[in-house]
């Protein structure tokens, strides 16, 4: 089940799910009892918003052996974990601004795991209970400020530097899929999910050992080789084989 955010004619954000190219309502707790009402409202004729509210947003670092190469950094033996600032969250397209104080903002295409219930110290054979869903993320980070901060907020917490969407998955298979970012249609970015040095369960587990996931939460799983500076009027496509794909224009400030 395709499970989304929506609003029509700027009423209140809803819940809702996905048949085909129709929305329905979902009532209810969508991580405890909750009914779904009819598909009936055309997809075109809802605007589509973040799907989830986070109360955190936790991200893995070169969990991909080549992107790490390619900014000559050694693969880490643990999961390396860092978090965006909710406020920088995006919806499937909206424009991503690129902030003056930054000279080189990159895409990084990421599969992004939702968690569906409350969970401390989880182990890596229950994480699969605990993750409601899977998504499609774009953690844009200004590459010149990670690398003279040498820390990572700032980089990675500009707003709109967090674009996810534009439904939330409950049903994909995150074993072995195709992730691609395209801009401008070019290809920049492609690998399996199954090339992550560490696997969901194991982010799961190791990132419960230290903090309480609540439901909502966002986990960006990391991202292949090939990231590249984004520029004022390019387009930026985040695409999942099985998943769908997240679409963004870039703006200048």
């Amino acid at each position: 089940m395709r499970i989304i955010r929506y609003q029509v004619d700027r009423k209140v954000p809803r819940p809702g799910w996905l048949l085909d190219d129709k929305v329905g309502d979902i009532e209810g707790n969508l991580f405890g009892k909750f009914r779904r009402k009819e598909a009936e409202i055309p997809l075109e004729e809802v605007n589509l918003l973040v799907p989830m509210q986070p109360s955190k947003i936790i991200c893995v670092g070169r969990n991909y052996v080549e992107h790490a190469r390619e900014h000559g950094a050694d693969v880490p033996e643990v999961p390396m974990i860092f978090m965006k600032a909710p406020s920088a969250l995006l919806a499937h397209q909206e424009t991503i601004l690129l902030p003056p104080q930054s000279k080189q903002v990159e895409h990084e295409a990421e599969l992004v795991a939702v968690i569906g219930k409350r969970g401390r110290n989880i182990t890596a054979e229950e994480a699969k209970a605990y993750v409601f869903g899977y998504t499609m993320g774009n953690d844009v980070t200004a590459r010149d400020l990670q690398r003279s901060d040498g820390q990572w907020t700032r980089a990675k917490s500009f707003d709109t530097f967090c674009p996810v969407g534009p439904w939330v998955d409950t049903e994909f298979d995150p074993s072995d899929a195709v992730i691609t970012c395209r801009v401008n249609e070019q290809m920049r970015q492609m690998a399996s999910t199954r090339d992550m040095v560490f696997q969901i369960g194991q982010l799961v587990a190791f990132i419960s050992a230290v903090m309480t996931l609540e439901p909502g939460d966002l986990i960006f799983t990391g991202t292949p080789a090939g990231v590249s500076q984004l520029e004022d009027g390019d387009v930026v496509d985040v695409e999942i084989e099985g998943l769908g794909k997240l679409s963004n224009p870039v703006a200048g400030t």
